[in-house]
């Protein structure tokens, strides 16, 4: 396979990826901004803003941090190369270019998806209609996925597409667990306690993780289970072990097919290794934050060397 069609497809998935993690991350920010006053639930808003990497971006227009401000901003603000909207056209873009590594019927979910949301997102959305926008962008995501899933055959093209998911889906979040851990506790002698059930509801909702961890814990939510269950459980298919055991898998299935592992596999079997006998005393240990940016760090030293091992420029 060219390294550019690699490229393209790993940096759809990725593109994709992100855009429904952003939806995602929306998602749980309406829900809590509506149960806050003013005062709170610009916070809330503001944390959605950081927690989408977009602060300085969305600082230099803006003053405050309103609902139709921030949604409109991350879904659809011109000026933002970060916007829902820019990822997916990157998504379309990155699928026509390697059109012929595609399925069909992914091609068809693809572009129609791009069509619907380009459509609504051609205006300001309103507060009535941006529920109905983010699940829109949430539905495309899980349409493509499915069908890539049903319809891709097992090559190199589709290990690199999830290559991409993976990659993506890790720096997601731990970005979120590390922004929002931050926002809700004060003081780093805080770790452990009692904190806002409705603040840490967000933390899961952001992760579409909230029934999960509460079927798996008898309804009970506290922040060291939390970051437990998403950093080392790895039955949640968006935990930082599971996200890294998964990629493990498709740069085993690409070294096979190439004829040998180069860097990306040596650094993904080191996280593994290390993600397989962590606990969550050494993750406080270490330092939550610390590990986080740490962890955020050999992310994306993997990713680069995906793309130095298999020329995705060239």
């Amino acid at each position: 396979m060219l390294g550019k069609t690699a490229n393209g497809l790993f940096w759809m998935f990725r593109y994709l990826e992100r855009a429904e993690n952003t939806a995602r991350l929306l998602d749980a920010g309406l829900r809590m901004a509506l149960t806050r006053d003013v005062i709170s639930a610009e916070e809330e808003w503001r944390s959605v803003i950081q927690a989408s990497g977009q602060a300085d971006a969305y600082r230099a227009k803006h003053g405050t941090y309103t609902g139709i401000q921030v949604w409109n901003h991350i879904l659809r603000d011109g000026d933002n190369p970060g916007s829902v909207r820019e990822m997916m056209r990157q998504v379309r873009t990155n699928a026509r270019l390697v059109r012929n590594a595609i399925s069909g019927e992914l091609w068809s979910v693809v572009n129609e998806s791009w069509m619907q949301i380009d459509g609504v997102l051609a205006r300001p959305v309103g507060q009535g209609a941006v529920g109905e926008v983010i699940a829109l962008v949430r539905r495309a995501g899980t349409l493509a996925h499915g069908a890539m899933v049903n319809s891709m055959l097992r090559d190199a093209g589709f290990n690199f597409a999830n290559a991409g998911t993976f990659v993506e889906r890790a720096d997601n979040t731990a970005r979120i667990l590390d922004m929002k851990y931050y926002l809700l506790l004060p003081s780093l002698s805080y770790v452990g306690t009692t904190l806002d059930s409705g603040q840490w509801d967000q933390v899961l909702r952001s992760v579409s993780g909230d029934r999960a961890y509460r079927w798996l814990n008898a309804g009970q939510a506290d922040s060291r289970g939390i970051v437990e269950f998403l950093v080392t459980d790895e039955r949640f298919p968006r935990s930082l072990a599971f996200s890294h055991m998964m990629l493990r898998a498709n740069l085993k299935s690409l070294a096979k097919m190439h004829g040998g592992e180069g860097e990306s596999s040596r650094l993904i079997e080191k996280s593994c290794e290390m993600l397989g006998e962590l606990t969550i005393e050494r993750v406080f240990d270490l330092g939550l934050h610390e590990f986080l940016t740490g962890f955020m760090r050999d992310n994306a030293d993997i990713a680069r060397a995906i793309a130095d091992d298999y020329r995705f420029l060239r």
